[in-house]
């Protein structure tokens, strides 16, 4: 148990000060919401837009795949349609356009001005093409910006060195809502901008923004809504999934990976018509349609991280791996159960035609971005953040590159390697109880930069357990010492436990609800 013996002893006033002090600029609330005009280029993007609008001039919006994306193209969609103005959404197919608005996606697209969402900031022949076309093109993104940006007539970015905003941490998503709020301001419109937050806090979670300053609210007001939604798409979510009240966990867990889902096996477009979906009817068989490309997904996932494990190199500080026609949409969850395996970053790429397209995930405090920037010589493109990217290069280099990633990942501190096990400190078992699952709901959503809190209770007896699932690959546990017991369960376990043991958990607790009966649970990430 490296590091857990010298963990403070909880209490509940102990906990709620650590909880605390994770919002040291206290909880910020809607209304403190920045005007969206803050924002670097805002003013020009919405004012050219609205001149689109006033001049009957074709507009399109070109996306991304993944949940981000789908979502800034439905809230794209949704504005469009309330105003009644026709625009062509474009979501690029990430096997035969690649991603974001590249030359092929133009091809298709006949229009005066080209609205990006949540891509775009490295698209430099994108922008020499529409400018070559007399195409007006407005990039709204939230990717980190290399030094050289595309020439386009608008770049609305938080991370941009010239904008003040001063909340860069925000998703694809918060940026056209962001514009969508620009235009309802320049055209005078009687929106409600919070109307479109249930869509909005979907694309927060699953783009692991940080749960903290002005994301907090947006989820919280949005987790909310997903509870009463009338959207379609999601009053078929709340049936299939059996639930009524939605955690962070639940979209990342629940939602997200079935719209992620389409964009990975076959065609975003799936999922955005699930979103758009205008009746109840139309969002199941969405939801069906999704649910088996989930299934798919999952089963070529494994697949190929059984292959990529084999493959891997374990005294490598930076995992590489590739594999002749592997599925590219699967690239970034192999990389992540790498990472969960090896302890170190890992780059997962797959070959076709002498090209390899890779995806790659951190750990710790190691940031990839900046890893790749200094070997970006290998690379015909890269792009991401800290924590994950998309790269490609030519076959025969990938080699050579993982010499230079893994000399470069070698002069790094070691201790930036360290998984965070957030672990808040010892538990004692006669602390749980409903006043501690109230201070625990007062910090909530917990997600990114605000993790559930995770406990180490020591020294616990097994006092029941058995297997369940249909694999018979969940532990569900009884724990307990004198007259307290405390229900578990553990996902995916190593190794059954044995009744009359004692045994050191870490994990979280979480409030089960059956049957009307509402119970506390210990949900066990590992046993020491």
């Amino acid at each position: 148990m490296p590091g857990m013996h010298n963990l403070s002893l909880l209490t509940k006033a102990k906990i709620d000060a650590l909880l605390r002090a994770r919002f040291d600029e206290g909880f910020k609330t809607l209304k403190e919401i920045p005007n969206p005009f803050q924002l670097h280029d805002m003013d020009r993007a919405a004012t050219r837009i609205v001149q689109a609008v006033e001049k009957n001039e074709r507009i399109a919006v070109v996306g991304d795949y993944d949940v981000d994306g789908v979502v800034s193209s439905a809230l794209m969609d949704e504005f469009f349609e309330t105003i009644d103005y026709p625009v062509d959404i474009v979501i690029p197919n990430r096997f035969g356009d690649g991603y974001g608005v590249s030359l092929s996606v133009l091809e298709r697209i006949d229009a005066d001005v080209v609205i990006t969402v949540d891509n775009g900031i490295a698209a430099i022949e994108a922008a020499e093409a529409c400018r070559a076309r007399g195409i007006d093109l407005i990039i709204t993104d939230h990717h980190t910006p290399s030094e050289k940006l595309p020439d386009a007539y608008a770049i609305v970015n938080p991370k941009k060195r010239e904008c003040t905003f001063a909340y860069p941490e925000i998703c694809g998503a918060q940026v056209a809502w962001f514009l969508i709020g620009a235009l309802k301001q320049k055209m005078g419109l009687d929106i409600k901008m919070g109307r479109f937050l249930d869509l909005l806090a979907l694309a927060i979670v699953a783009d692991v923004m940080p749960l903290t300053s002005i994301n907090r609210p947006l989820v919280q007001k949005g987790l909310q809504m997903l509870s009463t939604s009338r959207r379609p798409a999601f009053e078929a979510a709340r049936s299939y999934l059996g639930k009524q009240r939605f955690s962070a966990e639940d979209i990342g867990y629940g939602i997200a990976p079935r719209i992620n889902s389409a964009g990975r096996m076959e065609d975003a477009a799936v999922a955005l018509k699930f979103l758009r979906a205008k009746t109840i009817d139309e969002a199941s068989s969405g939801w069906i349609m999704l649910d088996t490309l989930n299934q798919a997904r999952r089963q070529e996932e494994a697949e190929t991280t059984a292959m990529a494990i084999d493959m891997a190199n374990h005294n490598d500080p930076v995992i590489v791996v590739a594999g002749e026609g592997w599925h590219e949409g699967v690239l970034g969850i192999v990389a992540s159960r790498l990472v969960d395996r090896f302890k170190k970053p890992a780059i997962v790429f797959s070959v076709k035609n002498g090209r390899a397209k890779g995806s790659g995930r951190s750990i710790g405090d190691v940031d990839l971005f900046a890893l790749l920037n200094r070997c970006k010589s290998f690379l015909t493109a890269f792009g991401g953040h800290k924590m994950a990217a998309g790269l490609s290069l030519d076959k025969e280099k990938i080699e050579v590159f993982r010499g230079a990633v893994c000399k470069e990942a070698s002069s790094l501190p070691p201790e930036l390697f360290v998984p965070k096990e957030n672990v808040l400190g010892e538990l004692p078992v006669g602390e749980i109880d409903w006043d501690l699952m109230e201070i625990l709901a007062r910090y909530e959503p917990y997600g990114e930069a605000n993790s559930r809190p995770k406990f180490l209770i020591k020294n616990i007896n097994v006092i029941d357990v058995r297997a369940i699932g249909a694999e018979k690959n969940h532990m569900k546990l009884l724990l307990g010492n004198g007259n307290i017991s405390l229900p578990a369960i553990q996902f995916g376990f190593d190794k059954m436990a044995s009744i009359g043991e004692k045994i050191d958990v870490s994990g979280t607790l979480q409030v089960n609800e059956f049957n009307g009966d509402r119970t506390i649970q210990l949900l066990i990430d590992r046993i020491y």
